[in-house]
């Protein structure tokens, strides 16, 4: 697989020079979850990233639950976690890859491609007995040089300028019954934005909890084949990310993250809104 990487690789690599693991370890509605649970055991040499205090800026009215941070800012955060241009870094997490794939696509975009996700997470580390601490690692503060690659996200008016372009092709990733409208526990507008296909992110994974390899996402993503550009969203522009990756795995090239996803759609007034399949 092109952008994880597997739990042994990272056991007989974990080590080497230039190597940063990234726990990304949230867990929604308890902000403080992942941090304790980082404190409490983590791989050996993991760096830690929140969420919310490290992978988002703060909510305003536009751009969503989770907007994207100052990137300024972010770069700084990732220099101080002692991530360079000649880093490799491994994010895992124990969500099934969504916050890790969250980093993932924030350090492509700033063009840092030596960016992977750990297969299986946390919880398959420690139940394969690989090695665990609770100690803090000893980070080399360095220069994170961010080259923003813009076209690899959409904002709110080019995405609804592009609504019903042929070629085009929205993918939500959230819950089917959100995308129908049936249910929303989360955001106050039930629905998805028009034209939009139903990709659930948690298809990218088999039954164990593991990534599908390239040739099983092309099959999963097969009416897409088509499509000249794939727009991805979710409720707040977090679990679109598994499905930017699983997307690249399956070879398409021109993937874009709407970043701010339905929590931004529904946050300007008269965007239209559609419910039931299509």
């Amino acid at each position: 697989m092109l952008h994880v990487v597997t739990q042994d690789w990272l056991f007989e690599h974990g080590t080497d020079e230039h190597i940063v693991i990234v726990d990304c370890r949230f867990t929604l509605g308890q902000p403080e979850a992942g941090r304790r649970a980082y404190m409490a055991d983590h791989i050996p040499g993991a760096v830690y990233l929140d969420l919310e205090q490290d992978l988002s800026a703060l909510i305003t009215e536009h751009g969503g639950r989770h907007p994207l941070p100052n990137w300024e800012l972010f770069a700084a955060r990732l220099g101080a976690s002692g991530i360079n241009h000649a880093s490799t870094v491994i994010a895992y997490d124990d969500q099934g890859g969504a916050m890790a794939s969250r980093l993932w696509w924030m350090l492509h975009y700033l063009g840092h491609t030596k960016a992977y996700v750990l297969d299986g997470g946390y919880a398959k580390w420690k139940q394969a007995g690989y090695p665990t601490t609770d100690e803090p690692p000893v980070a080399n503060a360095t220069l994170f040089n961010a080259i923003p690659q813009e076209e690899m996200l959409v904002g709110m008016e080019e995405l609804k300028g592009s609504l019903g372009r042929p070629g085009t092709v929205l993918v939500d990733s959230r819950e089917e019954l959100r995308y129908l409208g049936v249910e929303e526990p989360i955001d106050r507008v039930a629905g998805h934005i028009p034209g939009a296909k139903s990709y659930f992110w948690k298809q990218s994974l088999d039954e164990q909890g593991k990534w599908k390899d390239g040739e099983a996402q092309k099959e999963r993503f097969a009416d897409l084949a088509d499509a000249e550009e794939l727009i991805v969203y979710c409720g707040s522009g977090v679990t679109a990310c598994p499905n930017v990756l699983a997307l690249m795995e399956a070879g398409f090239t021109k993937v874009r993250l709407y970043s701010g996803s339905w929590s931004d759609w529904i946050s300007y007034k008269g965007n239209p809104v559609a419910v039931g399949s299509e």
